[in-house]
């Protein structure tokens, strides 16, 4: 890695077109999250100084996604799409005073390694491009190299049928001297086939100025890029052929591993068990020694070591599950922390509660969190027992070693050690049932 700052600027400013959508390219998903923070995470493993991310087409959408994904990069804005020289000179007004390197990503090119940005980055050529030997160079920009290094980037609609025949191909991933990217983007011209200002002349130009040029290749699969939806479904599934990959090299048992999806930041523990069917969206975080049993979704949760979930279970952002505890089928989970030990074995609601250790939660249960405008709390001690059935209006507190009787609505709070039932007294009305339905049958018959 180079000691130089960094600096990263990701475009992201295309429509798209060739989706057939209304949404940004870069906003369509892989992996659990938007393309574009692919990139951005593949930014963060620089350490950069600051990432700059170009906007152009869907630009409120596309900021309020880098908002939540990386809330200190800035967002430039490209309203005419003139082309990638066009895109990173919008950038420059934020690069001013920067000394260091400057590395250009892609939005829409979620597979870039670190392995790979790290040899950009400590490349001592001024400038550097990521190049790949295509299996089938197809329409790609070709690489000119000598023995002097790299000469001059060819677009395929610019070349010749000599140029046409180099294997080695340009990814579009640049990256160089800030100094240099200022004195060269502003001399960019448009001179050419699509009437553009290509990045890639950039090489010329700093060749002409006696600047040193270069290549770092990778592997093809790392450039894919994503421009209709069949490429997304492409990318979708060597993404997760690669997560599943890793995940049992890391020592997690996957019990059929091409029916467990991952998320981009999906985090498993060796020694943790993922049974078939299960779903992971972002923010998931499970410790070694938990089991997730079949047909479960997740997303925005962590799970401590030993606790089970499952099967059929959903948790939702805000889940925390302590040590050991239980979380079984048809249940809910969301923004409550269940403390060690505690088991929710089936048919449950919780939102927006605190469990404390060891308590059990009977069949049924449901915490009544929202009132219509606000979402309340529910407060459950540790040890508590609450029966089958119990509906608790929050806002409301249930003491440590306290209980509630199956079927009672819980309005107000629960002293430690104390039993609460709220339910109306039952009646009985002899041979009601059978009169009743009589009447109804003859009602019907009458008709």
């Amino acid at each position: 890695m180079s000691d130089n700052p960094i600096a990263v600027v990701v475009l992201a400013a295309g429509q798209g077109s060739r989706m057939q959508s209304d949404l940004p390219k870069v906003l369509h998903r892989l992996g659990g999250v938007p393309l574009v923070g692919h990139a951005l995470a593949a930014a963060r493993t620089l350490d950069p100084d600051q990432v700059i991310v170009v906007a152009g087409h869907g630009a409120d959408q596309v900021r309020k996604a880098v908002a939540r994904l990386n809330p200190d990069a800035r967002i430039v804005l490209q309203e005419e799409q003139l082309g990638t020289g066009h895109a990173v000179r919008q950038a420059l007004p934020d690069l001013e005073g920067f000394e260091g390197k400057v590395i250009v990503l892609y939005g829409d090119t979620p597979f870039i390694g670190e392995d790979t940005l790290a040899a950009l980055a400590s490349h001592t050529a001024d400038l550097v491009v990521l190049g790949f030997e295509a299996e089938d160079p197809g329409r790609y920009g070709r690489l000119v190299v000598t023995d002097r290094g790299l000469e001059r980037i060819v677009e395929f609609k610019d070349a010749d049928t000599a140029t046409r025949q180099i294997a080695l191909c340009n990814s579009g991933v640049m990256a160089l001297d800030a100094a240099l990217l200022r004195q060269l983007v502003v001399r960019l011209s448009n001179d050419n086939a699509s009437g553009e200002y290509y990045l890639t002349d950039l090489v010329e130009l700093a060749r002409a100025e006696g600047r040193s040029a270069d290549v770092v290749t990778c592997d093809e699969e790392e450039t894919l890029g994503i421009n209709t939806r069949a490429e997304l479904a492409a990318a979708e599934a060597a993404f997760q052929t690669r997560a599943r990959s890793e995940a049992l090299d890391n020592g997690v048992t996957l019990s059929d591993p091409a029916t467990v999806w991952f998320s981009l930041d999906t985090c498993i523990g060796r020694d943790a068990i993922i049974g078939q069917n299960v779903v992971f969206g972002p923010g998931v975080t499970i410790e070694s020694g938990a089991e997730i049993l079949p047909f479960c979704h997740l997303e925005g949760c962590h799970i401590s070591s030993g606790a089970t979930v499952g099967p059929f279970a959903r948790l939702r952002p805000g889940a925390e599950l302590g040590g050991d505890a239980h979380v079984g089928n048809f249940v809910e989970i969301k923004n409550a922390v269940l403390d060690e030990g505690v088991k929710v074995g089936h048919l449950t609601y919780l939102g927006d509660a605190h469990i404390g250790e060891h308590t059990n939660i009977g069949a049924g249960t449901i915490t009544c969190n929202y009132d219509g405008v606000m979402k309340h709390r529910t407060q459950i001690g540790a040890r508590a027992f609450i029966g089958s059935d119990t509906m608790l209006v929050a806002p409301v507190r249930v003491g440590s070693e306290a209980m509630t009787g199956s079927g009672s609505v819980i309005t107000q709070d629960v002293p430690d050690g104390a039993m609460a039932i709220g339910r109306a007294r039952q009646t009985v009305k002899p041979g009601l049932a059978i009169r009743m339905m009589q009447a109804l049958r003859a009602k019907k018959e009458n008709r």
